[in-house]
């Protein structure tokens, strides 16, 4: 593999995330209805715009990946110096992708690492990444590692050394959907509901607290109970925990960022 491999995995990436912002309606997260910002305060055209931003950084983690070809101490604290660096850009640019650099990055290292993998092999090969420590990691506790901390979620780190168990979940309810004939658009949004049903989202935790967490998890079985999203049921619960979560004002972050996952390792 070489230089200009690394840039198609980062760019196959930075396309993953697009169609997850693409996708509508999506339950509290920003989708194409969002342009004028006044939803999620989030202006989509920005997102897509800051999206870009993540290419030199994640092309950069391909490359980090290839030249080190083992899931090395070593390559997880290059990847966090590097993961570091791509935030700040991306900040730069608009933001709006914390939780993506860190889920598209240990993804996007695996498939550099060992190219032939697809699917679950990505999962697991950035699982023996996520298990060694960043040893350069700045001392502070982030919004996320303390919300873990208090409650006892896995967060975005548990997730990734559990082999990103919710990424696993979603490419299972795609193959199903897909197999069964569902439109992609549905299929995706299957998914996505289906990731939101049992995530523990920090980001949830931070701004509802648990009582909030399970009301989403709820709303999100709801969908699934009555059908998905290709039921005319479905999509009435869909429609509800969408307004709900609206006028709360509570995003389910981590689960648009595990669905970006999904779709990257499923686009391989």
């Amino acid at each position: 593999m070489n230089s200009r491999e690394d840039e198609k995995l980062a760019w196959a990436a930075v396309a993953a995330l697009t169609w997850q912002l693409e996708l509508t309606p999506k339950p509290g997260l920003p989708d194409p209805r969002d342009l004028d910002a006044r939803v999620t305060r989030r202006d989509h055209r920005a997102l897509r715009w800051s999206a870009k931003a993540l290419v030199p950084g994640l092309a950069a983690m391909a490359a980090c990946a290839r030249r080190n070809g083992a899931a090395t101490p070593e390559l997880r604290a290059e990847l966090g110096a590097i993961g570091r660096c791509t935030e700040h850009s991306m900040q730069l640019a608009g933001g709006g992708h914390r939780g993506a650099t860190w889920v598209l990055g240990l993804l996007v290292a695996a498939a550099a690492m060992e190219p032939g993998a697809r699917g679950r092999e990505l999962a697991a090969i950035a699982k023996k990444i996520a298990a060694h420590p960043d040893r350069r990691a700045p001392r502070r506790p982030s919004r996320g590692s303390s919300v873990s901390a208090k409650y006892g979620a896995a967060g975005a780190r548990g997730e990734a050394r559990a082999g990103f168990p919710h990424v696993r979940r979603a490419l299972d309810v795609l193959a199903k959907a897909r197999t069964a004939g569902t439109p992609e658009p549905y299929a995706r949004l299957d998914a996505l509901v289906t990731v939101m049903s049992t995530l523990q989202d920090t980001e949830l935790l931070y701004t509802a607290g648990p009582h909030g967490l399970r009301h989403v998890q709820a709303g999100a079985r709801a969908i699934l109970d009555a059908g998905g999203t290709t039921t005319d049921a479905g999509v009435e619960a869909l429609t509800s925990l969408d307004t709900d979560l609206q006028g709360r004002g509570w995003s389910p972050r981590g689960s648009g960022s595990l669905l970006a996952g999904a779709l990257f390792a499923d686009a391989l």
